[in-house]
């Protein structure tokens, strides 16, 4: 088991992937915490976590595996990776698994589902794994994209493929190549630039301010949840007529306003995908006219 460990370590360090140890069968780091640290050794200077600690160096990989059958944790800030994780519903509950709900997602954004390295977990969830986005420093987040969905990045690591816990293997699945992340989802998790913000900032003094915003979002909302049967559909294409002017002023994203409206018409009774049509076109062509008229003007 050591030496299959071991390997599964310096797979990773080949591809620059920063590793550390995690305790044998377990997903928990085998490095001391800051309260019990000697500082001795590699922390003389100061208490290194794992993070810090994480390497691509072979000869230290080696020496760290020697003493026991260790777990691989990667460490995915260092790695310059962004990792989905698409987990499974806790044991004894019903309804739909993280890739359902990463799958409802996509739909919603007209998208197809990302294809990229994936690593089956041993209760059966998936970790897909993409090169982070080089103009932003992204950090973990926790069902921010959809139920069950988190990411990691800095600050998170995942169980590499190859470790082994008492329930099954983390196991490379189809396909092996890392792919790029989707703009769509890039757009989902990366912050505004600043820029951005100035603008919103500007727009708000000509009458769109975050208060404003934040209450006609809600407002739509509201009114596409409440709607009757037999306006429902037309009451979610007036509300995405109406917010997509703020999405062209910049006091609203895109996929903000499509994230609310898609809940309050699946809500109010409308199906996912007749929803996300809706919502598309009525967006499409509101942020097109705004943005016409403003440069007009």
């Amino acid at each position: 088991m050591n030496a299959a460990l071991v390997a599964a370590a310096l797979t990773c360090a080949e591809r620059g992937w920063p590793v550390f140890p995690l305790r044998p069968g377990s997903k928990r780091p085998a490095l001391h915490g800051e309260a019990r640290c000697p500082r001795t050794g590699p922390c003389e200077s100061g208490h290194l976590g794992w993070e810090q600690r994480a390497t691509t160096d072979p000869d230290r990989i080696r020496r760290a595996w020697a003493s026991g059958d260790y777990n691989v944790g990667l460490a995915t800030g260092p790695a310059n990776l962004l990792v989905i994780d698409l987990d499974m519903p806790k044991t004894g509950t019903e309804g739909p698994d993280g890739a359902a709900h990463l799958r409802a997602l996509a739909e919603r954004h007209g998208q197809p589902v990302p294809s990229t390295k994936a690593v089956r977990t041993p209760s059966g969830g998936t970790h897909l794994y993409f090169p982070a986005p080089l103009a932003a420093r992204l950090h973990n987040t926790a069902g921010t994209l959809a139920p069950l969905v988190d990411t990691r990045a800095w600050g998170g690591y995942v169980v590499a493929p190859g470790s082994i816990l008492p329930t099954g293997r983390y196991e490379s699945v189809a396909p092996f190549a890392l792919r790029p992340l989707p703009p769509w989802l890039r757009g989902l998790l990366t912050p505004p630039h600043p820029c951005e913000q100035a603008r919103a900032a500007t727009t708000g003094r000509q009458g769109y301010g975050s208060a404003y915003a934040r209450a006609a979002l809600d407002g739509e909302g509201a009114n596409v949840r409440t709607a009757r049967e037999g306006t429902r559909n037309a009451t979610l294409l007036r509300a995405a007529r109406a917010l997509g002017r703020l999405i062209a002023a910049g006091d609203l994203t895109r996929p903000v306003v499509e994230t609310a409206l898609q809940g309050a018409g699946e809500a109010a009774g409308l199906g996912a995908a007749e929803c996300a049509a809706t919502i598309r076109s009525a967006l499409n062509w509101s942020v097109a006219h705004n943005t016409a008229g403003r440069r007009a003007a």
